[in-house]
């Protein structure tokens, strides 16, 4: 089976987290991918999309599925325009403060992840990859 690929742009507004999420959402399940790693998936990119949204100075962003060649392992994309780069959480946020929950729970979640300049936008994208049936 050939390898499935999915992008779609967002503006770079709080509503976009929404969207995105339902966007992937009707993706995967249209993919029949299993419901944890849906949910997961699903969860993943609000959490890269709210980081982009409330992080950089990008206008727009752009959102990447794929479903490997052998179906086992999804990779989501999140490219946008900012060059700023991504570190990983050091630890945890402390109460009231913001910095570093979601990319902590990217890293929970995700099997892998991390950050690289982008080769589809003018910033860096924030990559994470999930089994895709676990």
């Amino acid at each position: 089976m050939p390898r499935r690929e999915y992008w779609f742009g967002l503006p770079a507004l709080r509503t976009s987290a929404r969207s995105a999420r339902d966007i992937v959402r009707d993706r995967l399940r249209a993919w029949q991918v299993p419901g944890d790693t849906c949910c997961d998936a699903v969860l993943l990119v609000s959490e890269l999309t709210t980081n982009a949204v409330l992080h950089t100075d990008s206008g727009h962003f752009l959102c990447g599925l794929t479903l490997t060649d052998d179906e086992r392992r999804l990779r989501i994309e999140l490219h946008d325009d900012d060059r700023t780069p991504v570190n990983p959480p050091e630890q945890r946020a402390g109460p009231g403060e913001e910095g570093g929950r979601g990319l902590f729970l990217v890293a929970q979640l995700a099997d892998g992840w991390g950050s690289a300049r982008s080769t589809r936008a003018e910033g860096k994208v924030v990559w994470a990859e999930l089994a895709a049936y676990p």
